[in-house]
């Protein structure tokens, strides 16, 4: 490696970038012939990060810097070099060495170049490195896919008006990097705070895709081999958790958004007013129609964790993530005044209520009614919630039941005596019979028509 470090000394920037992507392609070539998984030796990445991110080896040296002309001629050769590598398990290799976090000062420059490439690789659909980057998403921890998926949602949503259409388009290109995309994009913005509602239309997009295939959430679950114990401190395996965060808290949030707008102490004009209000009507149409499909995503679910042998084993709505859900959905309704804020409260309820049944019901999310009561003791009450936590209740076998008794389908809901049977009412004395009409055939009926 030392005589490559030499003769790329001798070359430009670019070119010598150009000559490392070679010999990597060579290096892990030939690694991959004896072993599936070859590891990244020390001398192929103080290369990378010497003459791709432009972190000097000797210390104290001051930090080369490409112009903005180089830095998207760089961008535009590693584009190229993945769009031409054939071979899928070179490619993720190279791209795996290329851009895993290391955990020193290369780090940050890695990561700005990942977010450049990837954004460029949505704007001309290079799907290769689309594909390249899902996998990563899939393999690094969340704080670095949360970066990630920052950078694309500033490019395409904040900085160029109308550049979402751009990034809209890659649905049918690499749905696998849209599925990546919406987990980071759920595990940026969690709704905790103003600046982490997403943009609406961020929203808009998303739903958009989940609405037109609500498959699309699975990808990633259906499509990778899958341990019971999933590793802690990466993505999730399915966006689903977000998701239903979204729609759960979505009401509270743009209340309590609402409310700080007016108490500011400047009230906003008529015109400003009336936008805003659109806008979140918008958002509230849009986030009833994600509701939904997060429904129908959780009721296919038995089917598939049956299929890979994971039903009542792997719960892909965690219920350590249903606990910090719940209790901010309570601070929310306690922050909000519950005057004001009823309609809202109601419906975050409402949706969680129906969210929670539908994946205990299809073995998304494993925990015990004892277990919901215990979390959900705290929130306002709910009449769907209530029957939600209390569950069906079996009935003994009855002999011959008394005419007019129903046994009960629930138990009461909590909070709620039991009450005693009424007693038993007197039967009412028998009706005279009715005279039997005669039917005279020759009478004629008089018909009137209607004017």
């Amino acid at each position: 490696m030392s005589d490559i470090r030499h003769s790329l000394l001798r070359r430009d920037a670019l070119s010598a970038a150009k000559e490392v992507l070679y010999h990597l392609d060579i290096y892990f070539s030939s690694q991959l012939q004896s072993a599936p998984l070859p590891l990244v030796d020390k001398g192929p990445a103080e290369l990378l990060e010497e003459f791709l991110f432009q972190v000097p080896k000797e210390r104290g040296a001051p930090p080369k810097r490409l112009n903005s002309l180089q830095e998207l001629q760089l961008l535009e050769i590693m584009c190229n070099y993945f769009q031409e590598q054939t071979k899928d398990s070179v490619r993720q290799i190279i791209f795996s060495s290329l851009f895993s976090p290391q955990g020193n000062k290369a780090d940050d420059s890695r990561m700005a170049l990942l977010g450049k490439l990837v954004s460029m690789a949505v704007a001309v659909c290079r799907v290769p490195v689309l594909e390249c980057a899902a996998f990563w998403l899939q393999r690094t921890p969340a704080v670095y896919c949360v970066r990630l998926a920052r950078a694309l949602v500033d490019d395409y949503c904040n900085l160029v008006p109308g550049s979402i259409q751009t990034l809209k388009q890659i649905f049918t290109a690499s749905p696998r990097f849209c599925c990546q995309f919406i987990t980071s994009v759920t595990a940026l913005y969690d709704l905790s705070s103003d600046d982490l509602i997403p943009p609406s239309d961020l929203l808009e997009l998303i739903v958009s895709w989940i609405f037109e295939d609500p498959r699309l959430i699975l990808i990633t679950f259906l499509n990778t081999p899958i341990a019971a114990n999933l590793p802690i401190g990466f993505l999730e395996l399915t966006p689903l958790t977000g998701l239903i965060r979204w729609c759960v808290k979505a009401p509270l949030a743009y209340k309590r958004k609402k409310k700080a707008s007016l108490s500011n102490g400047h009230p906003p004009s008529k015109i400003a007013k009336d936008l805003t209000s659109g806008e979140d009507r918008d958002c509230h149409q849009l986030y009833s129609k994600l509701h939904l499909s997060v429904l129908q995503v959780l009721m296919m679910l038995q089917g598939h964790l049956t299929e890979k042998n994971l039903y009542g084993r792997l719960g892909l709505v965690p219920f350590d993530h249903v606990v910090p859900l719940v209790e901010e959905i309570n601070r929310l309704s306690d922050e909000l005044n519950p005057l004001n804020a009823s309609k809202e409260i109601e419906l975050a309820l409402d949706r969680l209520a129906q969210a929670l049944q539908v994946a205990m019901a299809s073995g998304a999310l494993l925990c015990t009614r004892d277990d919901l009561r215990t979390v959900c003791s705290r929130l306002p009450h709910n009449n769907l919630l209530q029957l939600v936590i209390s569950g069906p209740v079996q009935q003994p076998t009855h002999g011959a039941l008394p005419p007019g008794f129903y046994p009960h389908i629930h138990t009461p809901p909590l909070g709620y005596p039991t009450h005693a049977a009424h007693p038993a009412l007197p039967a009412h004395p028998a009706l005279p019979a009715h005279p039997v009409q005669t039917f005279i055939p020759g009478m004629t009926f008089p018909y009137r028509p209607i004017r």
